[in-house]
């Protein structure tokens, strides 16, 4: 965009450094956040007063909000700004393929550009700029993009062109990130209970082909240590499940794994509401045997 101002809406856990990261790099970022704009705004970051005054600002916004319904609130509030300089819409939300659409449908209405690009990598992604980001959209305003995803993100792929596809990339990853996470727990609980050591069992599957996420870094940095922190919790998880549920039933998908996996993440949440992922370990480990699995 050929605003000298970039506009960020959304300074939770994961936008707060995103926006952070922004401003660091040198561009001038005016930020909104409903739920106090003072007080989570990054040092040297702007200040709007509301998103339609974001809009009557800067010619491009990202977004990085909960859920859907936001995502549209917002994007009612832009399309209907008086005085609107607001040309391009840039979602890194987890919303899911029909919002994406629906929040597309909404802007396109009123001429302005939506592009989808969620982002995965964790608060610690968001913070180092490490984040991989999923954009749908046209190459013409990807490659005008690429400058500001730089600062963002070690990884931006340019994965469709329709809106919703960039949800759709997020979502199956999230999708495995969970079922990897839940079988690890499963798998590691059986060896401890072998007699195996951990540690071991980790620096063996890390050098075979068990290896993924869970056992390179969930579980010796959160699991091993005791520390519990891996940054995203079961609801968040269960909403993502949900939204790739959601999707291939829509779609018609086979799905013969993903409802033993969501179960198990829905029985942790209602367990230990709001847990972190990587207390499925000790949920796991700790379960009584269920009737279905004789």
């Amino acid at each position: 965009m050929a605003s000298d101002e970039i506009g960020f809406v959304g300074l939770g856990n994961m936008g707060r450094p995103m926006a952070t990261n922004l401003v660091k790099s040198g561009r001038d970022v005016v930020v909104h956040d409903a739920a106090g704009t003072q007080a989570r705004a990054p040092r040297g970051a702007k200040l709007a007063a509301s998103n339609a005054a974001l809009a009557r600002r800067v010619q491009g916004i990202h977004i990085c909000v909960p859920d859907g319904r936001a995502s549209e609130s917002i994007a009612r509030e832009v399309a209907s700004a008086p005085a609107r300089r607001t040309r391009l819409v840039v979602d890194h939300s987890t919303i899911g393929t029909t919002a994406a659409v629906r929040v597309h449908a909404l802007l396109a209405r009123h001429g302005v550009e939506y592009v989808d690009a969620p982002v995965s990598g964790g608060v610690s992604g968001a913070v180092n700029a490490t984040l991989a980001i999923m954009y749908s959209g046209s190459e013409a305003t990807f490659e005008a993009l690429r400058p500001a995803f730089g600062s963002m993100a070690g990884n931006v792929f340019r994965v469709g062109s329709r809106p919703g596809q960039g949800q759709a990339m997020k979502v199956l990853n999230n999708f495995l990130s969970g079922t990897a996470m839940a079988a690890t727990a499963e798998a590691v609980a059986f060896g401890v209970r072998q007699g195996l050591d951990m540690k071991m069992i980790l620096d063996v599957v890390n050098a075979s082909s068990g290896r993924n996420t869970a056992t390179t870094d969930k579980f010796p940095n959160r699991v091993l240590t005791g520390t519990w922190d891996a940054g995203f919790h079961s609801t968040q998880l269960n909403k993502d499940l949900g939204l790739y549920r959601d999707a291939a039933e829509d779609i018609g998908a086979s799905r013969p794994v993903s409802p033993a996996v969501s179960d198990l993440w829905r029985r942790l949440e209602a367990d230990e509401p709001g847990a972190d992922i990587s207390r499925v370990y000790p949920f796991v480990r700790d379960a009584p045997r269920r009737p279905e699995e004789d």
